[in-house]
Protein backbone atom coordinates (compact mmCIF):
# COMPACT_ATOMS: atom_id res chain seq x y z
CA UNK A 1 0.00 0.00 0.00
CA UNK A 2 2.99 2.77 0.54
CA UNK A 3 4.28 1.97 -2.31
CA UNK A 4 1.35 2.41 -4.39
CA UNK A 5 0.84 5.93 -2.67
CA UNK A 6 4.62 6.46 -3.53
CA UNK A 7 4.46 6.10 -6.77
CA UNK A 8 0.98 7.76 -7.18
CA UNK A 9 2.73 10.91 -5.34
CA UNK A 10 6.03 10.38 -7.30
CA UNK A 11 3.57 10.19 -10.63
CA UNK A 12 1.80 13.21 -9.90
CA UNK A 13 5.23 15.36 -8.91
CA UNK A 14 4.66 15.08 -4.94
CA UNK A 15 5.51 13.51 -2.31
CA UNK A 16 3.50 11.50 0.14
CA UNK A 17 2.14 13.41 3.35
CA UNK A 18 4.69 11.29 5.27
CA UNK A 19 7.57 11.70 3.12
CA UNK A 20 9.59 9.50 0.51
CA UNK A 21 10.42 6.16 1.34
CA UNK A 22 13.77 6.60 1.16
CA UNK A 23 17.20 6.50 3.43
CA UNK A 24 17.52 10.32 3.81
CA UNK A 25 14.75 11.53 2.26
CA UNK A 26 12.94 13.14 5.39
CA UNK A 27 10.02 10.38 5.94
CA UNK A 28 8.16 10.66 9.05
CA UNK A 29 6.00 8.05 10.83
CA UNK A 30 4.30 10.84 12.41
CA UNK A 31 3.47 14.07 11.47
CA UNK A 32 2.98 16.53 14.44
CA UNK A 33 0.43 19.64 14.17
CA UNK A 34 1.50 22.93 13.58
CA UNK A 35 1.83 25.67 16.67
CA UNK A 36 -0.87 27.80 15.89
CA UNK A 37 -0.20 31.47 16.96
CA UNK A 38 -2.33 34.81 17.09
CA UNK A 39 -1.59 38.29 17.12
CA UNK A 40 -1.94 41.50 14.68
CA UNK A 41 -0.31 42.34 11.40
CA UNK A 42 1.83 44.59 12.77
CA UNK A 43 2.90 42.41 15.41
CA UNK A 44 3.44 39.37 13.08
CA UNK A 45 3.77 40.90 9.84
CA UNK A 46 7.92 39.35 9.73
CA UNK A 47 6.88 36.24 10.60
CA UNK A 48 4.31 35.73 7.94
CA UNK A 49 3.97 38.89 5.62
CA UNK A 50 1.39 37.87 3.72
CA UNK A 51 -1.46 38.16 6.72
CA UNK A 52 -4.61 40.53 4.50
CA UNK A 53 -7.47 41.73 7.57
CA UNK A 54 -10.22 44.04 7.01
CA UNK A 55 -8.83 47.30 8.79
CA UNK A 56 -10.84 46.86 11.97
CA UNK A 57 -10.05 48.78 14.41
CA UNK A 58 -8.56 46.78 17.88
CA UNK A 59 -10.24 49.40 20.01
CA UNK A 60 -12.66 49.14 22.62
CA UNK A 61 -14.54 45.74 23.79
CA UNK A 62 -14.25 42.63 21.66
CA UNK A 63 -17.49 41.79 19.49
CA UNK A 64 -16.69 39.10 17.92
CA UNK A 65 -14.64 38.10 14.81
CA UNK A 66 -14.69 38.74 11.30
CA UNK A 67 -16.88 36.69 9.15
CA UNK A 68 -14.06 36.84 6.26
CA UNK A 69 -10.77 37.53 8.10
CA UNK A 70 -11.15 35.86 11.40
CA UNK A 71 -9.98 38.49 13.37
CA UNK A 72 -11.39 40.19 16.14
CA UNK A 73 -13.45 43.18 16.06
CA UNK A 74 -13.26 45.47 18.60
CA UNK A 75 -15.94 48.24 19.41
CA UNK A 76 -16.48 51.39 21.98
CA UNK A 77 -18.40 54.42 20.21
CA UNK A 78 -16.07 56.71 22.85
CA UNK A 79 -12.78 55.08 22.10
CA UNK A 80 -13.49 55.25 18.33
CA UNK A 81 -15.06 59.08 19.01
CA UNK A 82 -11.14 59.71 20.65
CA UNK A 83 -9.43 57.68 18.16
CA UNK A 84 -11.05 60.20 15.47
CA UNK A 85 -12.73 57.15 13.36
CA UNK A 86 -16.04 58.42 13.83
CA UNK A 87 -17.85 62.25 14.36
CA UNK A 88 -20.38 61.12 17.26
CA UNK A 89 -20.90 58.33 19.66
CA UNK A 90 -24.66 57.08 18.67
CA UNK A 91 -25.22 54.02 17.97
CA UNK A 92 -28.44 52.52 16.24
CA UNK A 93 -29.33 48.70 16.39
CA UNK A 94 -31.75 47.36 13.77
CA UNK A 95 -32.76 44.03 13.65
CA UNK A 96 -35.43 41.10 13.42
CA UNK A 97 -36.76 39.82 17.07
CA UNK A 98 -34.18 36.73 18.04
CA UNK A 99 -31.47 37.98 15.81
CA UNK A 100 -29.29 39.42 18.69
CA UNK A 101 -29.79 42.89 19.14
CA UNK A 102 -29.73 43.22 22.97
CA UNK A 103 -26.74 40.28 22.87
CA UNK A 104 -24.45 42.97 21.16
CA UNK A 105 -25.40 45.26 23.74
CA UNK A 106 -24.93 43.64 26.84
CA UNK A 107 -21.33 42.41 25.34
CA UNK A 108 -20.76 46.33 24.99
CA UNK A 109 -22.08 47.13 28.44
CA UNK A 110 -19.81 44.69 30.13
CA UNK A 111 -17.14 45.53 28.14
CA UNK A 112 -17.19 49.00 29.10
CA UNK A 113 -18.14 49.13 32.55
CA UNK A 114 -15.29 46.66 32.96
CA UNK A 115 -13.07 50.06 31.38
CA UNK A 116 -14.83 52.60 33.95
CA UNK A 117 -17.94 53.73 31.73
CA UNK A 118 -20.88 53.34 33.59
CA UNK A 119 -24.03 52.15 32.11
CA UNK A 120 -27.71 53.30 32.12
CA UNK A 121 -30.27 51.06 30.80
CA UNK A 122 -33.26 53.44 29.77
CA UNK A 123 -36.53 51.60 30.24
CA UNK A 124 -36.27 48.28 30.39
CA UNK A 125 -39.15 46.67 29.19
CA UNK A 126 -38.74 43.28 29.40
CA UNK A 127 -36.50 42.93 31.77
CA UNK A 128 -33.90 41.56 29.94
CA UNK A 129 -30.96 43.39 31.48
CA UNK A 130 -31.44 43.13 35.35
CA UNK A 131 -30.03 39.96 35.49
CA UNK A 132 -26.76 41.73 34.37
CA UNK A 133 -26.84 44.95 36.50
CA UNK A 134 -27.01 42.86 39.19
CA UNK A 135 -23.94 40.46 38.19
CA UNK A 136 -21.75 43.97 37.32
CA UNK A 137 -22.70 45.37 40.88
CA UNK A 138 -25.01 48.24 39.67
CA UNK A 139 -28.46 49.51 40.79
CA UNK A 140 -31.97 47.87 39.78
CA UNK A 141 -34.80 50.83 39.90
CA UNK A 142 -38.08 48.96 39.27
CA UNK A 143 -40.54 51.81 38.49
CA UNK A 144 -44.43 50.82 39.20
CA UNK A 145 -47.97 51.05 40.97
CA UNK A 146 -47.07 50.35 44.53
CA UNK A 147 -43.20 50.09 43.75
CA UNK A 148 -40.43 52.87 42.61
CA UNK A 149 -41.94 56.40 41.58
CA UNK A 150 -40.38 58.51 39.47
CA UNK A 151 -41.12 62.38 40.29
CA UNK A 152 -41.01 63.95 36.48
CA UNK A 153 -40.03 67.43 38.12
CA UNK A 154 -37.15 65.96 40.06
CA UNK A 155 -33.77 68.51 39.67
CA UNK A 156 -32.15 64.64 40.93
CA UNK A 157 -28.37 65.50 41.26
CA UNK A 158 -28.51 69.03 39.07
CA UNK A 159 -30.47 69.74 42.48
CA UNK A 160 -27.27 69.00 44.42
CA UNK A 161 -24.93 70.87 42.47
CA UNK A 162 -26.81 73.84 42.54
CA UNK A 163 -26.39 74.23 46.23
CA UNK A 164 -23.02 74.41 45.54
CA UNK A 165 -22.85 76.72 43.68
CA UNK A 166 -23.22 80.76 43.55
CA UNK A 167 -23.76 83.46 41.94
CA UNK A 168 -24.48 83.40 37.89
CA UNK A 169 -23.30 79.88 37.34
CA UNK A 170 -26.60 79.33 40.21
CA UNK A 171 -28.41 81.19 38.21
CA UNK A 172 -27.80 79.94 34.66
CA UNK A 173 -28.22 76.35 36.37
CA UNK A 174 -31.47 77.21 38.02
CA UNK A 175 -32.94 77.86 34.34
CA UNK A 176 -31.54 74.69 33.11
CA UNK A 177 -33.66 72.96 35.78
CA UNK A 178 -36.58 75.33 34.95
CA UNK A 179 -36.03 74.53 31.12
CA UNK A 180 -36.28 71.00 32.15
CA UNK A 181 -38.95 70.43 34.09
CA UNK A 182 -41.05 72.64 32.32
CA UNK A 183 -40.00 70.24 28.77
CA UNK A 184 -40.97 66.94 30.28
CA UNK A 185 -44.20 68.03 31.94
CA UNK A 186 -45.20 69.93 28.36
CA UNK A 187 -44.64 66.25 26.68
CA UNK A 188 -46.51 64.44 29.27
CA UNK A 189 -49.44 67.29 28.94
CA UNK A 190 -49.29 66.61 25.25
CA UNK A 191 -48.87 62.79 25.98
CA UNK A 192 -52.34 62.54 28.22
CA UNK A 193 -54.30 64.91 26.18
CA UNK A 194 -53.04 63.60 22.38
CA UNK A 195 -51.82 67.17 21.46
CA UNK A 196 -49.82 69.77 22.64
CA UNK A 197 -51.12 72.19 25.15
CA UNK A 198 -51.46 75.93 24.06
CA UNK A 199 -49.40 78.65 24.34
CA UNK A 200 -51.46 80.28 27.61
CA UNK A 201 -51.28 77.04 29.26
CA UNK A 202 -47.60 76.91 29.42
CA UNK A 203 -47.25 80.42 30.54
CA UNK A 204 -49.85 79.16 33.22
CA UNK A 205 -47.56 75.73 34.02
CA UNK A 206 -44.59 77.94 33.85
CA UNK A 207 -45.25 80.54 36.65
CA UNK A 208 -46.99 77.63 38.54
CA UNK A 209 -43.55 75.90 38.63
CA UNK A 210 -41.45 79.15 39.47
CA UNK A 211 -43.78 80.30 42.71
CA UNK A 212 -43.35 76.01 44.05
CA UNK A 213 -39.53 76.71 43.41
CA UNK A 214 -39.38 79.77 45.37
CA UNK A 215 -42.04 78.69 48.27
CA UNK A 216 -40.65 74.98 48.58
CA UNK A 217 -37.30 73.39 50.13
CA UNK A 218 -37.61 70.23 48.11
CA UNK A 219 -38.74 69.67 44.57
CA UNK A 220 -42.00 70.36 43.43
CA UNK A 221 -44.25 67.06 41.93
CA UNK A 222 -46.82 67.36 40.03
CA UNK A 223 -49.84 67.05 42.27
CA UNK A 224 -48.08 70.41 43.70
CA UNK A 225 -48.37 71.94 40.34
CA UNK A 226 -52.21 70.84 39.74
CA UNK A 227 -53.22 72.21 43.22
CA UNK A 228 -52.04 75.80 42.60
CA UNK A 229 -53.59 75.75 39.23
CA UNK A 230 -56.74 74.95 40.82
CA UNK A 231 -56.27 77.14 43.37
CA UNK A 232 -55.38 79.87 41.52
CA UNK A 233 -53.92 83.27 42.64
CA UNK A 234 -52.79 86.26 41.87
CA UNK A 235 -49.52 85.53 40.15
CA UNK A 236 -50.65 82.67 38.02
CA UNK A 237 -53.81 84.88 36.99
CA UNK A 238 -51.13 87.55 36.06
CA UNK A 239 -49.90 85.01 34.22
CA UNK A 240 -52.92 83.95 32.51
CA UNK A 241 -54.02 87.43 31.56
CA UNK A 242 -57.34 86.85 33.39
CA UNK A 243 -58.76 89.90 34.83
CA UNK A 244 -61.87 88.17 37.07
CA UNK A 245 -62.16 84.66 38.56
CA UNK A 246 -64.45 83.64 36.09
CA UNK A 247 -61.76 84.16 32.98
CA UNK A 248 -58.92 82.52 34.69
CA UNK A 249 -60.91 79.03 35.13
CA UNK A 250 -62.22 79.19 31.41
CA UNK A 251 -58.32 79.31 30.63
CA UNK A 252 -57.39 77.01 32.86
CA UNK A 253 -60.85 74.73 31.76
CA UNK A 254 -58.94 72.07 29.73
CA UNK A 255 -55.33 72.44 31.77
CA UNK A 256 -56.50 71.04 35.02
CA UNK A 257 -57.80 67.75 34.02
CA UNK A 258 -54.75 66.86 31.82
CA UNK A 259 -52.68 67.37 34.56
CA UNK A 260 -55.26 65.02 36.83
CA UNK A 261 -54.61 62.38 33.97
CA UNK A 262 -50.84 62.04 35.06
CA UNK A 263 -52.07 61.61 38.40
CA UNK A 264 -55.04 59.34 37.68
CA UNK A 265 -56.33 56.22 35.42
CA UNK A 266 -53.53 54.17 34.31
CA UNK A 267 -50.96 56.69 35.30
CA UNK A 268 -51.73 56.79 38.88
CA UNK A 269 -48.88 55.68 41.21
CA UNK A 270 -46.40 56.59 39.26
CA UNK A 271 -45.62 59.78 38.88
CA UNK A 272 -47.51 61.46 42.02
CA UNK A 273 -45.00 61.57 44.57
CA UNK A 274 -41.50 62.41 45.10
CA UNK A 275 -38.67 60.13 43.48
CA UNK A 276 -38.51 57.10 45.93
CA UNK A 277 -35.54 55.69 44.48
CA UNK A 278 -32.90 57.99 43.24
CA UNK A 279 -30.07 57.09 40.69
CA UNK A 280 -26.78 56.73 42.18
CA UNK A 281 -23.86 58.57 40.02
CA UNK A 282 -21.07 55.70 41.81
CA UNK A 283 -23.09 52.50 40.51
CA UNK A 284 -21.06 51.03 37.96
CA UNK A 285 -24.51 50.57 35.73
CA UNK A 286 -27.90 51.04 36.51
CA UNK A 287 -31.48 49.12 34.80
CA UNK A 288 -34.71 51.04 35.12
CA UNK A 289 -37.31 48.00 34.85
CA UNK A 290 -40.46 49.63 33.42
CA UNK A 291 -41.37 45.88 32.91
CA UNK A 292 -44.42 46.31 35.15
CA UNK A 293 -45.91 49.14 33.44
CA UNK A 294 -45.27 48.21 29.85
CA UNK A 295 -48.54 45.94 30.04
CA UNK A 296 -50.88 48.87 30.88
CA UNK A 297 -50.54 50.34 27.11
CA UNK A 298 -48.71 52.48 25.17
CA UNK A 299 -49.56 55.71 27.05
CA UNK A 300 -48.07 54.63 30.01
CA UNK A 301 -45.07 52.88 28.74
CA UNK A 302 -44.23 56.52 26.84
CA UNK A 303 -44.56 58.50 30.01
CA UNK A 304 -42.62 56.17 31.52
CA UNK A 305 -40.00 56.27 29.40
CA UNK A 306 -39.64 59.68 28.88
CA UNK A 307 -39.15 60.73 32.04
CA UNK A 308 -36.41 58.22 32.65
CA UNK A 309 -34.94 59.64 29.80
CA UNK A 310 -35.25 63.06 31.15
CA UNK A 311 -34.19 61.98 34.36
CA UNK A 312 -31.06 59.87 33.65
CA UNK A 313 -29.64 62.39 31.03
CA UNK A 314 -30.10 65.45 33.97
CA UNK A 315 -28.10 62.88 36.08
CA UNK A 316 -25.42 63.12 33.03
CA UNK A 317 -25.70 66.71 32.84
CA UNK A 318 -25.12 67.05 36.61
CA UNK A 319 -21.75 64.94 36.61
CA UNK A 320 -20.60 67.29 33.84
CA UNK A 321 -21.05 70.32 35.87
CA UNK A 322 -19.62 68.40 39.24
CA UNK A 323 -16.61 67.15 37.40
CA UNK A 324 -16.01 70.81 36.22
CA UNK A 325 -16.18 72.66 39.15
CA UNK A 326 -13.51 69.96 40.35
CA UNK A 327 -16.27 68.61 42.92
CA UNK A 328 -16.71 64.70 41.40
CA UNK A 329 -14.64 63.11 39.38
CA UNK A 330 -15.42 62.98 35.30
CA UNK A 331 -17.09 60.33 34.28
CA UNK A 332 -18.14 58.65 30.78
CA UNK A 333 -21.48 56.90 30.52
CA UNK A 334 -23.27 54.54 27.84
CA UNK A 335 -27.26 55.31 27.77
CA UNK A 336 -29.03 52.20 26.09
CA UNK A 337 -32.49 53.46 25.02
CA UNK A 338 -34.04 49.67 23.78
CA UNK A 339 -38.10 49.68 22.49
CA UNK A 340 -37.09 53.04 21.06
CA UNK A 341 -40.43 53.22 19.17
CA UNK A 342 -42.77 52.42 22.23
CA UNK A 343 -41.78 55.56 23.47
CA UNK A 344 -41.77 57.51 20.71
CA UNK A 345 -45.24 57.28 19.05
CA UNK A 346 -47.48 58.09 22.65
CA UNK A 347 -48.35 61.50 21.02
CA UNK A 348 -47.20 64.27 18.19
CA UNK A 349 -44.39 66.40 19.19
CA UNK A 350 -42.61 63.31 21.46
CA UNK A 351 -40.17 62.66 19.04
CA UNK A 352 -39.25 66.49 19.03
CA UNK A 353 -38.36 65.99 22.98
CA UNK A 354 -36.31 62.80 22.98
CA UNK A 355 -34.22 64.58 19.94
CA UNK A 356 -33.21 67.33 22.26
CA UNK A 357 -32.08 65.07 25.14
CA UNK A 358 -29.62 62.92 22.71
CA UNK A 359 -27.99 65.61 20.48
CA UNK A 360 -25.53 66.69 22.99
CA UNK A 361 -24.10 63.46 23.95
CA UNK A 362 -20.72 64.12 22.57
CA UNK A 363 -20.44 67.21 24.69
CA UNK A 364 -22.12 64.89 27.70
CA UNK A 365 -19.58 62.26 27.24
CA UNK A 366 -21.54 60.00 26.75
CA UNK A 367 -22.31 57.45 23.97
CA UNK A 368 -25.77 56.36 23.18
CA UNK A 369 -27.49 53.44 21.94
CA UNK A 370 -30.89 52.98 20.01
CA UNK A 371 -32.39 49.89 19.56
CA UNK A 372 -35.55 49.16 17.77
CA UNK A 373 -36.54 45.84 15.51
CA UNK A 374 -37.35 47.86 12.00
CA UNK A 375 -37.63 51.02 10.45
CA UNK A 376 -41.29 50.06 9.81
CA UNK A 377 -41.63 50.67 14.08
CA UNK A 378 -41.33 54.51 12.92
CA UNK A 379 -44.33 54.98 10.43
CA UNK A 380 -46.24 54.26 13.60
CA UNK A 381 -45.58 57.92 14.92
CA UNK A 382 -48.73 60.49 14.49
CA UNK A 383 -46.96 63.19 12.45
CA UNK A 384 -44.92 63.36 9.37
CA UNK A 385 -42.90 65.70 10.80
CA UNK A 386 -42.01 63.14 13.99
CA UNK A 387 -41.74 60.17 11.16
CA UNK A 388 -38.91 62.58 9.45
CA UNK A 389 -37.36 63.44 12.73
CA UNK A 390 -37.55 59.99 13.50
CA UNK A 391 -35.39 58.76 11.03
CA UNK A 392 -32.91 61.46 11.66
CA UNK A 393 -31.73 59.52 15.10
CA UNK A 394 -30.48 56.51 12.56
CA UNK A 395 -28.93 59.43 10.12
CA UNK A 396 -27.25 60.96 12.58
CA UNK A 397 -25.71 57.64 14.64
CA UNK A 398 -21.96 57.42 13.14
CA UNK A 399 -22.31 53.58 13.87
CA UNK A 400 -25.08 51.29 12.90
CA UNK A 401 -25.48 47.81 13.62
CA UNK A 402 -27.64 45.53 11.22
CA UNK A 403 -28.38 42.17 12.40
CA UNK A 404 -30.78 39.59 10.24
CA UNK A 405 -33.42 41.93 8.35
CA UNK A 406 -35.30 41.11 5.44
CA UNK A 407 -34.84 41.94 1.46
CA UNK A 408 -37.70 44.13 1.67
CA UNK A 409 -36.39 46.08 5.22
CA UNK A 410 -33.12 46.26 3.94
CA UNK A 411 -34.26 48.23 0.45
CA UNK A 412 -35.72 50.52 2.98
CA UNK A 413 -32.33 50.74 4.94
CA UNK A 414 -30.17 51.89 1.99
CA UNK A 415 -31.99 54.75 1.50
CA UNK A 416 -30.72 55.84 4.78
CA UNK A 417 -27.26 53.27 5.32
CA UNK A 418 -25.59 53.15 1.52
CA UNK A 419 -25.02 49.36 1.52
CA UNK A 420 -23.45 47.67 -1.43
CA UNK A 421 -25.02 44.50 -2.93
CA UNK A 422 -22.99 41.71 -1.73
CA UNK A 423 -23.97 43.19 2.38
CA UNK A 424 -27.60 43.29 1.78
CA UNK A 425 -26.98 39.94 0.71
CA UNK A 426 -25.22 38.87 3.90
CA UNK A 427 -27.69 40.52 5.99
CA UNK A 428 -30.70 39.10 4.05
CA UNK A 429 -29.16 35.78 4.34
CA UNK A 430 -29.45 36.00 8.26
CA UNK A 431 -32.96 37.12 8.37
CA UNK A 432 -34.67 33.01 8.21
CA UNK A 433 -33.94 29.72 8.75
CA UNK A 434 -33.48 27.49 5.21
CA UNK A 435 -35.11 25.11 6.39
CA UNK A 436 -38.09 23.43 9.14
CA UNK A 437 -35.38 21.70 11.33
CA UNK A 438 -36.35 21.60 15.39
CA UNK A 439 -33.74 22.60 17.36
CA UNK A 440 -31.75 24.45 14.25
CA UNK A 441 -30.11 27.91 15.37
CA UNK A 442 -31.25 30.87 13.43
CA UNK A 443 -29.15 31.94 10.77
CA UNK A 444 -28.81 35.30 11.93
CA UNK A 445 -28.24 34.76 15.67
CA UNK A 446 -25.06 36.15 16.74
CA UNK A 447 -24.41 37.85 13.17
CA UNK A 448 -23.86 41.57 12.65
CA UNK A 449 -22.94 43.89 10.44
CA UNK A 450 -21.00 47.25 11.38
CA UNK A 451 -21.36 50.32 8.96
CA UNK A 452 -19.78 53.53 10.11
CA UNK A 453 -20.05 56.16 6.81
CA UNK A 454 -19.07 55.01 3.74
CA UNK A 455 -17.03 52.35 4.75
CA UNK A 456 -17.17 48.98 3.76
CA UNK A 457 -19.31 47.24 6.73
CA UNK A 458 -17.79 44.85 9.17
CA UNK A 459 -19.70 41.34 9.13
CA UNK A 460 -19.00 40.35 13.03
CA UNK A 461 -20.26 36.69 14.42
CA UNK A 462 -20.55 36.71 18.49
CA UNK A 463 -19.66 34.03 20.60
CA UNK A 464 -21.17 33.89 23.92
CA UNK A 465 -18.42 32.69 27.08
CA UNK A 466 -18.59 32.17 30.37
CA UNK A 467 -21.43 33.79 32.23
CA UNK A 468 -22.76 35.03 29.01
CA UNK A 469 -24.68 32.22 28.29
CA UNK A 470 -27.05 32.77 31.38
CA UNK A 471 -26.57 36.43 31.57
CA UNK A 472 -27.62 37.51 28.09
CA UNK A 473 -30.24 34.72 27.67
CA UNK A 474 -33.54 36.47 26.60
CA UNK A 475 -35.15 32.81 25.88
CA UNK A 476 -34.92 31.66 29.72
CA UNK A 477 -39.00 31.80 30.20
CA UNK A 478 -39.51 30.10 26.28
CA UNK A 479 -37.29 27.22 27.69
CA UNK A 480 -38.36 26.32 31.06
CA UNK A 481 -39.73 22.81 31.64
CA UNK A 482 -43.29 22.23 31.45
CA UNK A 483 -44.96 20.44 34.60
Amino acid sequence: MSRTRTAVGDAAGLAPAWGVRAPGAGRASHVHPGMEYQGTTVQLCGLYPYVAGSGAPTLGVPIGRHQLWGEVVCLDPLEWLRAGLITNPGMFVLGQPGAGKSTIVKRLITGMVACGTHALILGDTKPDYTPLVEHLGGQVITIGRGLDRLNPLDSGPLGAALTRMSGLEQRQLRLEIRGRRMALLLALCALVRGRPITNPEEVVLGRAIDVLAERLDRDPTVPDVLKLVEDGGDELRAAARARTEGEYRRRVDELIPTLALLLEGSLRGVFDAPTSTPIDLDAPAVSVDISHVAAAGDQLVSAAMLSVWAYAFGVVDAAAVLADKGLAPRRQFLAVMDELWRALRGASGLVEHADALTRLNRQRGMASVMVTHSLADLDALPTTEDRSKAQGFIERSAIKILAGLPPRELARVNEVVRLSGPERELVASWAAPEAWIPGSVHPGRGRYLVKTGERPGLPVSLTLVGDEWRLYDTDAAVREDRP
